[in-house]
């Protein structure tokens, strides 16, 4: 039998280790699902790389919006057949439908850790706040946040360092084969050049920064009041 020190020390580990995953993907949760504000502001930022096979401002707004409901929605992949480009090819040819659904079905996975992230780290939280002390609890999460924020600050350090290392070993964990590689004509680079990746992967950064410090405010000004 698990002695109650022994638990709480195992709970503290846990939730060191989960609370930087829930807070990243709450990230990622809120970053899809307000992606047509962010794009707005995305393709407007000065010194966007302009796409040179044609598609203007308003053809990305359109075209973006199509592939952001398609990862928001429960349709299957011939979504896309009723969307065509203005020379009547396909918006997406099979390369680009193939990796837009091992996007789609990463994303559903995405959730499911969340998802369960958020119940184990609510429930361990509670435990120890019940079961050992209030404190021990608050300076579990407090530890978590800072965990997160240094999480952030390696991510951007990657981000400015070394960008395209983090891309590419970002797309060979997650994805099998070369599905995600494309030529600069298609539309998937059309509409996501690099540099779309890279401020997103900063915006993810930040978000998360932001969420984990008022998690971190929260926990320390709680814990003050505690102790007072």
């Amino acid at each position: 039998m698990v002695s109650s020190t022994r638990w709480q020390s195992i709970a503290q580990w846990v939730l060191q280790i989960l609370i930087p995953v829930v807070l990243v993907l709450s990230s990622v949760w809120i970053m899809l699902n307000t992606a047509k504000w962010w794009v707005q502001i995305e393709y407007r930022l000065p010194g966007f790389p302009e796409d040179s096979y044609g598609f203007t401002l308003e053809h990305r707004l359109y075209w973006s919006e199509i592939d952001i409901e398609y990862l928001l929605n429960d349709e299957a992949l011939d979504y896309f057949d009723e969307f065509r480009l203005e020379d009547g090819s396909p918006m997406h040819n099979q390369r680009e439908l193939r990796h837009m659904e091992d996007v789609k079905r990463l994303i559903h996975v995405v959730w499911y850790v969340l998802a369960i992230g958020l119940i184990l780290g609510l429930t361990l939280e509670l435990s120890l706040g019940i079961f050992a002390d209030p404190r021990v609890a608050l300076e579990t999460l407090k530890g978590g946040a800072r965990n997160t924020l240094i999480l952030v600050g390696l991510l951007i350090l990657g981000v400015i360092v070394g960008f395209g290392i983090l891309f590419v070993g970002f797309h060979r964990v997650f994805f099998e084969g070369n599905t995600w590689i494309f030529l600069f004509s298609d539309t998937f680079i059309r509409l996501y050049p690099e540099r779309f990746w890279r401020d997103t992967f900063i915006f993810l950064a930040l978000l998360t920064a932001f969420v984990g410090g008022v998690v971190y405010l929260l926990s320390k000004v709680l814990l003050r009041r505690i102790r007072s």
